[in-house]
């Protein structure tokens, strides 16, 4: 659907948004004071620094620096985009989400949520053929899998004709041809894609049904059949079963990633629901960074053979750039003639726990594939282990996991390279030390922007006509915006306050103090404490604001000298000043004597 997304929406949606809701479905939060606190979903730590305020909506880590608001955290955590986070909080609560008139940044944005239901009524249809198909509920009772894992999964049958789809959704030709469900062939003629096979939905983070596989259950080919990429599905960036295993991921610190529907299926009905399977693609980066945000371990499976270990090469080029401080990545290799499906279903999943424990880590697998060939107890044989691993080093970002993969490196050849630590990242800290400069380090415009934005209720305990700070000041504009905002809506969250940025210049540096701690000890002051504090600041800046003014006037026309002989304008301020005595008979303070310019005025 054309158009933006009014303001006024969002603030309604935020005030009407719980933050705590919205991540405690994600993180298990535990109450800590005023706060809420966890380990954060964003890096690697073992003591929690990782809060979320009720009363500002607002969540920060002091560990890695990850902050925001509702929306941001559903973009970050989910991998959403913005609209897809105010769409999934609007659906929670039962909202439709208006657009305004003109048009929005960018391209025109389609309205796909029919599509959307289209694809879930189909998956309804499916659902309801498998429960009349004795020979399909047959074949996954033979393969293990009860009614309770299918109905988990969403499990169907798509049956045999042509013409299946089509006469049951005779009204909808169009969206079933847009979604990849019916096909069209060159003589114009339409087919349904899936046809006598058990269906697999595919569904998006969101949990919305986005395409489908299918799997014969015969010899037929081919063997699986995914949905043609269309306006909701782009298999480069989804996982089957990535919406199913989050949670169990999450408390695992891992995800397992396997190559069939059917595996993540058989691997969940045995317990082992932290699994996902690319579709019918190589993992890409975008897969890898997609885990990396849910997890800091990734577990890649593949089988033992030649193509195995082809697609484990691929993987680990996938991945190399994906590995910042925090995060890590293993191989494990089956025996030959196992899939995840046949071991668990043969042998079950402790076989598989056995395996896991023998996991190859990415670096390992690395300098064992690019050295298999090389003799590197020759000096030719190490020259040439460097020139290949080194350009494959680069790619990890700077940080402890490089330097200390290059270090590796190094003590195989038993030579220094002296490659060096390439710019150090920010590794992520698991102390609650301030993110930011402590308010030794803020200007007073500074302070009173970092106040305010913690505690937007500052705003009303001053009068309105007494904000006379001077908007040529540096940062007097988004202070000004922001004491505006706040007026216009009594009781804004930090939340809600910030949105109003989010597609403005100043978003970066509204975010960063958003999460600038007040107190030089990186803790946080309250509202009554926060009260005086601003107050102060916004008189410190209305006093400099009227010291800028005057300093604008000449000394003449501050002292009234301006005028005083020949280069006086009549009729001028400065005249006027000037004729005090001539004009009135008073005296002039700048002349006790009354004898005007004279000898008097001569220096002594």
């Amino acid at each position: 659907m054309a158009g933006k997304i009014p303001q006024h929406f969002i603030d309604e949606l935020l005030s009407r948004t719980d933050i705590v809701d919205v991540v405690g479905l994600r993180v298990k939060l535990k109450r800590s004071g005023s706060n809420l606190s966890a380990c954060c979903p964003f890096h690697s730590e073992k003591t929690p620094s990782f809060t979320v305020s009720q009363t500002k909506q607002f969540y920060h880590c002091f560990g890695c620096g990850a902050h925001g608001t509702a929306i941001g955290f559903l973009m970050e955590f989910d991998g959403m985009h913005f609209v897809d986070a105010i769409e999934t909080l609007a659906e929670g609560l039962g909202l439709e989400v208006p657009r305004e008139g003109g048009a929005s940044k960018g391209p025109p944005q389609a309205d796909n949520k029919p599509l959307f239901s289209l694809l879930q009524r189909v998956a309804s249809h499916y659902d309801a053929e498998l429960r009349n198909s004795p020979s399909t509920i047959c074949y996954l009772k033979n393969r293990g899998i009860t009614g309770e894992t299918a109905k988990r999964f969403k499990l169907g049958y798509a049956p045999d004709g042509y013409d299946s789809l089509l006469n049951q959704f005779p009204a909808d030709k169009k969206g079933l041809i847009s979604t990849g469900m019916v096909a069209e062939n060159d003589r114009g003629g339409s087919y349904a894609r899936f046809r006598d096979r058990l269906m697999f939905p595919i569904r998006d983070r969101r949990g919305r049904i986005i395409g489908f596989g299918g799997r014969v259950m015969g010899d037929k080919e081919p063997k699986y059949l995914n949905s043609p990429e269309t306006v909701l599905f782009h298999k480069g960036s989804e996982l089957y079963g990535l919406f199913e295993a989050r949670k169990a991921a999450m408390d695992a610190d891992s995800v397992l990633v396997v190559e069939g529907y059917m595996d993540v299926v058989a691997l969940a009905e045995h317990g082992v629901e932290n699994a996902v399977a690319t579709l019918g693609t190589a993992c890409n980066q975008q897969h890898c960074e997609i885990l990396f945000r849910v997890v800091p371990g990734i577990v890649f499976c593949f089988d033992g053979d030649r193509a195995g270990r082809d697609a484990a090469w691929r993987a680990v080029q996938a991945c190399l750039p994906c590995l910042k401080d925090g995060r890590d990545a293993h191989f494990l290799f089956l025996p030959d003639g196992e899939d995840p499906d046949s071991l668990v279903s043969e042998q079950g999943a402790e076989a598989l726990s056995a395996l896991l424990q023998k996991k190859v880590p990415i670096i390992d697998f690395l300098f064992n594939h690019l050295s298999h060939d090389l003799n590197i107890d020759e000096i030719g044989g190490k020259a040439q282990m460097v020139e290949k691993i080194k350009p494959l080093l680069a790619k990890i970002p700077a940080g402890v996991y490089r330097r200390l993969s290059e270090q590796r490196l190094e003590s195989l050849i038993g030579l220094s390279l002296d490659i060096g630590p390439a710019e150090p990242a920010a590794t992520p800290k698991t102390t609650n030390a301030p993110a930011f400069a402590p308010l030794k380090g803020l200007t007073t415009m500074r302070r009173a922007i970092i106040l305010l934005i913690h505690h937007p209720a500052v705003v009303a305990t001053i009068p309105a006509d007494q904000y006379r700070v001077d908007s040529s000041l540096k940062g007097a504009s988004l202070l000004l915006d922001l004491i505006a905002i706040c007026q216009a809506q009594a009781g804004i969250s930090t939340g809600a306050l910030l949105e109003h940025f989010r597609d403005r210049e100043e978003w970066p540096i509204v975010n960063k103090l958003a999460a600038t701690p007040y107190m030089p000890d990186g803790s946080d002051i309250d509202l009554e404490a926060a009260t005086p504090e601003f107050k102060h600041c916004i008189n410190e800046l209305n006093q400099r604001s009227h010291k800028d003014e005057l300093s604008k006037v000449s000394p003449q026309h501050r002292t009234g000298l301006l005028g005083i002989g020949r280069n006086r304008a009549p009729g001028s301020i400065n005249s006027a000043a000037t004729s005090l005595t001539t004009n009135h008979g008073r005296k002039n303070p700048l002349d006790p004597s009354g004898k005007g310019p004279g000898k008097g005025w001569r220096k002594k």
